[in-house]
C-alpha cells in the first residue's frame, strides 16, 4: 500500500490522524501523511508524529519513510497525530513558486537556458543555469515580470498528469504549464514581495539566481 499524500490534496493542511503501517527501529511509515519528503530540490517539512519530532523524511519509490528518535513506543496499527511546522511549510511554498516563476520566465525569454540545479528551503530558493556572462543583467526584466504576476493574484492549478505514476504539474492560464511534484500555493498573490540576488560563482558558464521573500 502506497502512503496517501495529503500534502497534494490540501497543501494547507496542518494536522492529520494517520495509522502506523510499519516500524523498523526508528524508521516508520504511515497510511497517510502531510509531511513532505525532500524531492525535486524542495526541502522536507519539519513536524511531529505522535509528538516525536521528524528528524528525516525520505522518499523511497512512492513510499515515504520517516526517522524519529530511537526511544519511541510506536507500534504497527497505532493511530497517531501528525503535525507540520506550518510557518516553515508556507515559506517554502511561497519561495518554491517564486522559483518556478523565475525558471519559467527564463525559459520563455532567453532561448530555453539549461537548468542545472535548484534548492528550496524556508530561508531562500535558488535556481542554477548554464549561462554565459553575468546573470544579474537579466534581473530588471525578471523582477518586473515577477511583480506583475504576483500583483495580478493569478490562480494556480496543481494536478496529476498521471495519478498512477504520481506525476504532477502546475498551471497558470496564459503563462505556463510545468511538471512539478512539490507543494504549491493557490494564488500568485500569496508570494508577496521578492528579491533576486546573484549567487556565488559555480564555475565557467554556470550562474545562480537566489530568491528571497521581503
Amino acid at each position: 500500500m502506497t502512503v496517501k499524500k495529503l500534502f497534494w490534496e490540501d497543501p494547507y493542511l496542518k494536522q492529520c490522524t494517520a495509522t502506523v503501517m510499519s516500524v523498523d527501529g526508528n524508521r516508520v511509515t504511515l497510511d497517510k501523511t502531510i509531511v513532505f519528503a525532500f524531492s525535486g530540490g524542495q526541502a522536507s517539512d519539519s513536524g511531529t508524529i505522535h509528538g516525536y519530532p521528524v528528524m528525516a523524511a525520505q522518499k523511497v519509490d512512492r513510499e515515504i519513510v520517516y526517522e524519529i528518535e530511537a526511544d519511541h513506543d510506536l507500534q504497527v496499527g497505532q493511530q497517531v497525530e501528525v503535525i507540520i511546522d506550518w510557518e516553515k511549510r508556507y515559506k517554502i511554498m511561497k519561495l518554491h513558486f517564486a522559483a518556478e516563476i523565475v525558471l519559467e520566465l527564463m525559459v520563455q525569454n532567453f532561448n530555453d537556458p539549461k537548468k542545472i540545479g535548484a534548492n528550496i528551503t524556508a530561508e531562500k530558493a535558488r535556481v542554477d543555469f548554464e549561462w554565459h556572462g553575468n546573470i544579474s543583467e537579466v534581473f530588471p526584466l525578471l523582477q518586473k515580470r515577477i511583480e506583475e504576476i504576483i500583483d495580478s493574484s493569478i490562480p494556480i492549478l496543481s494536478c496529476f498528469s498521471d495519478e498512477e505514476r504520481e506525476i504532477r504539474y502546475w498551471k497558470i492560464d496564459g503563462f505556463g504549464k510545468v511538471p512539478c511534484g512539490g507543494t504549491h500555493i493557490k494564488n500568485t498573490g500569496e508570494i508577496g514581495a521578492v528579491l533576486l540576488k546573484r549567487g556565488k560563482r559555480l564555475g565557467a558558464n554556470k550562474e545562480r539566481i537566489e530568491i528571497y521573500l521581503c
